[in-house]
C-alpha cells in the first residue's frame, strides 16, 4: 500500500503525494534551549528520525530541517540569572542537545537553523505581513490581524468567537483584536535586540519557524511536525503568517506526536517529576529510551513506567541475544554456501511485508515492533548453535542479521555490538534489582563445587537460590556463565 498520513490539517488519514514528485521537504519544531530537555521532548526527535528513514527507504530524497530558539523570554530569565549573556545559555543547552542526540544514534538533519542566523529572513517576512494588509504596527511592535485571515483556525479547530482572550493575562488595549498576535517586539533594557524597520528589537516566536522555513524550504512545504502542544497557537500562527503573506497553501501535511506521562501522571516541574533524557540515559541506556517511544503510535498517549522500562528490556534483549547467537555462529564457522531456513526466510518476507504495510499506514511503529520480535523468535526456533555443521545453518545466521540490520537503517535501534550491550543490560539490572554481584559469584562457585562433587541436591539448592534472584545460568564446555533474567 502506498504511504498514508493522518493529516492534523484535514483530521483525517490522507495518501501521501509530495509537492515535487520523489523530494520531500519535512520542518519539526527543534527546542527552545534554555535547559536539558526532558524524555518527552525526544519522542518527536526519535519518531521523526523514523519518519525521514521511511521516507528515504521508500525511494524519496528528503530535506529534514529541525531548528534551535535561540531567542526566547526564557533564556533570557535563565541569563539574567545567571549573570550571562543570554547567547551563552542558548550555546551550552544546544551543545548538550547535541550531545543527547548523537548518543541516541540518530541521524543528523539537513539544517539546524538557529533564529538568531536569520534575522534579516525574519524582517523580511513581517514586512510582506504588513505589505499584504495583515500586519499593523504601534509603537515599535508589529501585530498580525487576524480578522484579516479569514481562515484562522483551521489547524486547531478552534473558532474565534470562542477563544476567551486576556482570560488569565490582561488584554492589551492597542490590538485590534484581542487575539492579534506579535511579530515583533520593541526592545527592553537588558534583552537581547536587533535593528529594524521598527526599531530596535526582537521577533515573536511564531514567526520564527515560518521564516526560517520560507528561507530553508520555500513557500510550501510537505510535513511539518511537532508535539500536539504546538497545534495552537504555534503552529495555527505559523500557517496565518505564511499564508498571509505567500497566498500560497503553507504546508501540505501537519503531523503531531502526543504527550508523555510518567508513571501515570503529567510530567511537570510543579510535581517535581520530569525526567531528562540525559538522566535517563545515564541510568538506562539511550537504546531503550528509543525502544519505549517507538513502542507505541506517536499520535497515542504514552504512559512511561517500570512495566513499560520492563517490556522494552525485555525486547531489546531477546533480539540482542539473536544477534550474539547469530555472530558467535558466523565467527566460529568455516562453512560455505547454504541457503537460509525455509521458515526464517519465509518468516523475514513476512515481516517484510507486515512491516511495510504497517509503517506505510500513518508509521504504526508498535507493529513494526511486534514482526520484528517475531521473526527473532523463529531464528532462536532454527537453534543454529546446535548444527554447527550445517552450511544452512551459516547462511541463516546471516540472512537473520542483514535483515535485523535493514530494519536498524529506518528505527535507529540494534546498532550496537551485542555482547556489549547485553552487559550494559546486566549492569542496568543488577542496579534496578539491587542485586549483590559478590552473593552471586559465590552461589555460582558453590554450585560448581558442588557438581564436581556429585553433590546434586546441594548444587539444585544453589541453583534455585539463583534462580530466586532473577539469575539466568548457562552451562558450557568453557565454564558457566550468568545474566539477569530479562
Amino acid at each position: 500500500m502506498a504511504l498514508v498520513v493522518y493529516n492534523t490539517l484535514s483530521k483525517n488519514k490522507e495518501p501521501f503525494k509530495p509537492i515535487e514528485e520523489g523530494k520531500v521537504r519535512m520542518y519539526v519544531c527543534g527546542p527552545t534551549v534554555y535547559d536539558y530537555l526532558h524524555i518527552g521532548n525526544f519522542r518527536g526527535a526519535i519518531f521523526f528520525n523514523l519518519v525521514r528513514n521511511w521516507l528515504e527507504k521508500s525511494g524519496m530524497e528528503v530535506t529534514y530541517v529541525y531548528n534551535y530558539t535561540d531567542v526566547d523570554d526564557k533564556i533570557i530569565k535563565r541569563a539574567n540569572e545567571e549573570g550571562v549573556e543570554s547567547g551563552e545559555i542558548s550555546e551550552t543547552y544546544i551543545k548538550a542537545f547535541e550531545e543527547d542526540y548523537a548518543r541516541l544514534r540518530l541521524r543528523p538533519h539537513t539544517k539546524n537553523p538557529r533564529v538568531t542566523e536569520h534575522m534579516d529572513d525574519i524582517i523580511k517576512l513581517v514586512e510582506g505581513i504588513i505589505e499584504s494588509g495583515k500586519g499593523y504596527v504601534i509603537d515599535g511592535e508589529v501585530f498580525f490581524s487576524i480578522d484579516n485571515f479569514e481562515s484562522y483556525g483551521k489547524l486547531s479547530g478552534k473558532k474565534l468567537d470562542e477563544l476567551e482572550a486576556g482570560q488569565r493575562v490582561e488584554v492589551d488595549k492597542r490590538k485590534k483584536n484581542p487575539m492579534d498576535f506579535v511579530l515583533w517586539k520593541p526592545a527592553k533594557p537588558g534583552e537581547p535586540s536587533w535593528d529594524s524597520p521598527w526599531g530596535k528589537g526582537r521577533p515573536g516566536w511564531h514567526i520564527e519557524c515560518s521564516a526560517m522555513i520560507r528561507a530553508l524550504l520555500g513557500e510550501s512545504i510537505d510535513i511539518h511536525g511537532g508535539g500536539i502542544d504546538l497545534i495552537f497557537p504555534h503552529h495555527e500562527n505559523e500557517i496565518a503568517q505564511g499564508e498571509g503573506c505567500s497566498g500560497k497553501k503553507y504546508c501540505n501535511y501537519w503531523m503531531h506526536n502526543n504527550f508523555i506521562n510518567l508513571k501515570d501522571q503529567k510530567m511537570s516541574k510543579s510535581l517535581g517529576n520530569v525526567i531528562t533524557a540525559r538522566s535517563f540515559m545515564d541510568k538506562y541506556h539511550p537504546e531503550i529510551l528509543k525502544a519505549v517511544m517507538l513502542s507505541a503510535h506517536y499520535r497515542s498517549m504514552l504512559n512511561v513506567n517500570e512495566e513499560k522500562i520492563e517490556q522494552a528490556v525485555s525486547g531489546l534483549a531477546r533480539v540482542y541475544k539473536a544477534l550474539r547467537e547469530a555472530d558467535q555462529f558466523i565467527a566460529s564457522s568455516s562453512l560455505e554456501g547454504g541457503s537460509p531456513y525455509k521458515a526464517l526466510k519465509s518468516q523475514m518476507d513476512t515481516a517484510d511485508a507486515h512491516i511495510k504495510k504497517a509503517l506505510n499506514d500513518d508509521f504504526n511503529t508498535g507493529e513494526m515492533m511486534a514482526n520484528i520480535f517475531e521473526v527473532v523468535r523463529v531464528f532462536n526456533a532454527q537453534n543454529i548453535a546446535k548444527k554447527k555443521k550445517d552450511p544452512n545453518a551459516l547462511a541463516s545466521a546471516k540472512a537473520f542479521k542483514e535483515w535485523i540490520a535493514s530494519w536498524a537503517q529506518v528505527s535507529a535501534l540494534f546498532l550496537e555490538e551485542p555482547t556489549e550491550f547485553l552487559k550494559t543490560l546486566d549492569d542496568i539490572l543488577i542496579a534496578e534489582k539491587g542485586i549483590d554481584k559478590a552473593i552471586v559469584e559465590g552461589l555460582i562457585k558453590e554450585r560448581d563445587e558442588a557438581r564436581a562433587a556429585k553433590d546434586w541436591a546441594k548444587s539444585d539448592e544453589a541453583r534455585n537460590k539463583l534462580l530466586a534472584m532473577g539469575i539466568e545460568i548457562m552451562d558450557s564446555p568453557e565454564g558457566t556463565t550468568w545474566e539477569v533474567k530479562k
